[in-house]
């Protein structure tokens, strides 16, 4: 049977087209009829995921090709198919899936799925990060460690043997997880620092800038106003730098900077090649692309931060008020579903997943500690999974 995927829940923010008389949409809104026992409206995409069925056979391929790399075995396929009933059958897959995570296979699999989240890999400095992440996902550590951990954050890996050899970093600079991995910031080396803003914001938040938005917007004189909760001052203008943060003539670019100026100080002393110096060692795209300055993010006075109201004063500070933010822990679920469930990137397909599809995986996810492994698990053995 056709998968019918639970994300369509979130599909009422897009207008769906009429195509056929086959089509639940025809009907020109959410409903699609009374519901015989109350007498109220019913949801097309509620009665759509109420037909399917739990098909652990089917459940069972494609968990086998996630996990492991490879179809499974006839063996394994009739250990289901031949369980005396569905309870026989629901613990027969999930002793399969149990086994999968713990072959060797599952270590490369993982490697390839942080190659793929973190858009880097393939040469040992580039592979550092993809190999620290399936590390603590083989090892069911926290994923909070991808923020927080302090040593041995570039290990190798070796794809013969699937073995995780632990290695501290090159260089003298903080160690905070992958978020100070060198070959991130080689890899997402820009003017300002902003790539390596993006890609820690879009990779662990799960969103695009701008990303703090007020429910009252402010009027600073442009065609549109300030949707920011910072306060409009808070970034540098021609006033105090060399760009204008606050330019209001096209966009409001405070809208998106209110956020990134506030971190990217903490990423600019990274270089060109990842290693870490004393000073600014990131470009502006003015004339000469002379260093940015700490006034060309933000005025004098005015502290870095994670997100309004929480304070990062150094990178470990920024790792740990990631690791505080629920948002961040979402987001890891998140992708962890898309996976499992053959989705696309988050944010650049906009394969957003909501927070009440995955909220029993979250739940579980912050009662473990964030532990990596029991999350893969929930999730290739949770009812939307094995339903099609």
């Amino acid at each position: 049977m056709k998968r019918i995927s639970i994300l369509l829940v979130a599909a009422t923010s897009f207008a769906v087209p009429a195509c056929s008389s086959n089509d639940p949409s025809t009907s020109g809104d959410d409903t699609v009829g009374e519901d015989a026992g109350t007498g109220g409206p019913t949801d097309e995409w509620d009665q759509l995921l109420g037909t399917r069925e739990i098909d652990y056979n089917a459940a069972l391929r494609i968990a086998a090709l996630r996990l492991s790399g490879d179809l499974p075995t006839v063996t394994e396929i009739n250990s289901i198919k031949d369980a005396a009933d569905i309870a026989a059958k629901k613990t027969a897959y999930e002793t399969l899936v149990r086994a999968y995570m713990d072959r060797p296979a599952f270590a490369k699999q993982m490697f390839y799925f942080w190659r793929d989240t973190f858009k880097m890999g393939e040469t040992a400095e580039l592979d550092a990060a993809p190999a620290f992440a399936a590390q603590l996902s083989v090892e069911n550590r926290s994923y909070l460690e991808l923020f927080t951990a302090t040593q041995n954050t570039c290990p190798t890996f070796d794809q013969g043997t699937a073995a995780f050899t632990p290695a501290s970093c090159a260089g003298t600079g903080p160690t905070a997880g992958v978020i100070t991995d060198p070959g991130a910031m080689k890899h997402y080396f820009s003017n300002f620092a902003f790539r390596r803003v993006r890609w820690v914001q879009e990779t662990f938040d799960c969103t695009k800038f701008p990303v703090e938005i007020s429910a009252t917007p402010t009027d600073v004189g442009g065609a549109s106003p300030y949707i920011g909760v910072w306060p409009f001052q808070s970034i540098s203008g021609l006033a105090t730098g060399r760009v204008d943060f606050q330019d209001v003539s096209a966009v409001v670019c405070a809208n998106c900077h209110q956020t990134i100026n506030h971190i990217a100080p903490l990423f600019a002393n990274y270089d060109e090649d990842g290693v870490y110096q004393t000073a600014i060692a990131v470009p502006t795209p003015l004339d000469g692309a002379p260093m940015a300055q700490m006034t060309d993010y933000l005025p004098a006075g005015e502290a870095t931060a994670w997100r309004f109201g929480v304070p990062a004063a150094n990178l470990q500070g920024l790792g740990t008020a990631m690791a505080a933010d629920p948002a961040v822990a979402k987001c890891g679920v998140a992708r962890v579903w898309n996976w499992a469930l053959g989705k696309t990137d988050i944010v650049d397909t906009l394969q957003e997943v909501p927070v009440e599809t995955i909220q029993t995986q979250l739940d579980a996810f912050t009662a473990s500690g964030h532990k990596m492994k029991d999350l893969i698990y929930a999730v290739y053995t949770s009812d939307d999974f094995v339903k099609f």
